[in-house]
């Protein structure tokens, strides 16, 4: 078991992953790895009242991610794993968070990002850490729920 999916999505939880990703993934666990969040004792709060008493919930620094989802207990878990970013992504991944896929299913307009898909904006960051996933074999999908077309976002990260 262990990681079932790693998310993009700058609103970490909220209504499209409570409603459609956690039933649909049947996980037991939601692990949000956002330093912003592990600091905050509010938004911690927050995220394990909108979640079923049946899914736990770990809120995690992007350093300590790594080694908190591949201790061996974790193998017995089925987990979504929820990142602000394409950032964070990246560093899960290079620090050995072992995955096949990233879905991106929202990164909201802020100054300075250009948009690539519905809900997907993107700024140079952004676009550079989603190209080094690409690069590590890693399939990008873009889609805001299960029940969505999948979106190859490889393309549209070309510009083509």
């Amino acid at each position: 078991m262990g990681v079932t999916l790693l998310r993009v999505d700058d609103r970490l939880i909220h209504g499209q992953v409570v409603e459609g990703w956690v039933p649909f993934l049947k996980v037991d666990l939601v692990a949000v790895v956002s330093d912003t969040a592990a600091g905050d004792e509010i938004q911690t709060a927050l995220m394990k009242m909108a979640l079923p008493p049946s899914v736990g919930l770990l809120v995690l620094k992007v350093a300590d991610a790594p080694a908190a989802l591949g201790a061996p207990q974790m193998a017995k878990r089925s987990a979504l794993v929820l990142v602000p970013g394409p950032a964070e992504a990246l560093a899960l991944v290079e620090n050995g968070l072992g995955v096949d896929r990233v879905n991106v299913g929202g990164l909201h307009h802020t100054v300075g990002k250009v948009q690539l898909g519905r809900a997907l904006f993107l700024d140079e960051k952004d676009r550079l850490a989603l190209k080094a996933l690409k690069a590590k074999g890693i399939r990008l999908e873009g889609r805001a729920l299960p029940g969505d077309p999948e979106e190859d976002l490889s393309a549209a990260l070309e510009g083509k």
